[in-house]
């Protein structure tokens, strides 16, 4: 595995890093519907595009198998596709961001629990709770800050 800085975001790789994202959310995400999921995959590829640090994780083969998005020293996405989970790819990425880009905080979807308890043990604890998302959907964020 290779872990990579994207400067050069071509449709291709976004269109890639959309499959990438949609194997992850249909596996962790189970809180939505195919219609939200689907509703949400429309504005991935701009969040793609506009996040300031793009990094991918990438196969032998010049796959992604996972990537995250960095802004201001926040996780801003980690997403790793369903047949890469369990590997140490998200671990990878998120040390990586640490330990290059002081990522200290992050936000993550209550309903997401294997997600919570991943942050946790990399050393991320909760010190805030919304009832809704960034958009106003009816689903709680846990905001959490690396002790």
């Amino acid at each position: 595995m290779k872990i990579i800085e994207i400067k050069d975001r071509t449709t291709a790789l976004i269109e890639r890093l959309l499959k990438v994202w949609e194997s992850s959310v249909k596996a962790t995400h189970l809180f939505l519907s195919d219609d939200e999921i689907s509703r949400i995959k429309q504005y991935v590829p701009q969040a793609l595009n506009v996040v300031p640090i793009l990094v991918v994780a990438e196969n032998e083969n010049g796959n992604p198998m996972g990537f995250m998005g960095i802004a201001d020293e926040m996780l801003e996405m980690l997403f790793i596709s369903n047949e890469s989970r369990g590997q140490g790819i998200g671990k990878q990425l998120l040390q990586y961001g640490i330990e290059n880009y002081s990522i200290n905080e992050l936000a993550v979807n209550e309903q997401n629990p294997f997600a919570k308890g991943f942050y946790e043990y990399m050393g991320f604890h909760v010190y805030k709770r919304t009832e809704l998302d960034e958009q106003g959907n009816p689903y709680p964020l846990l905001y959490m800050k690396k002790d």
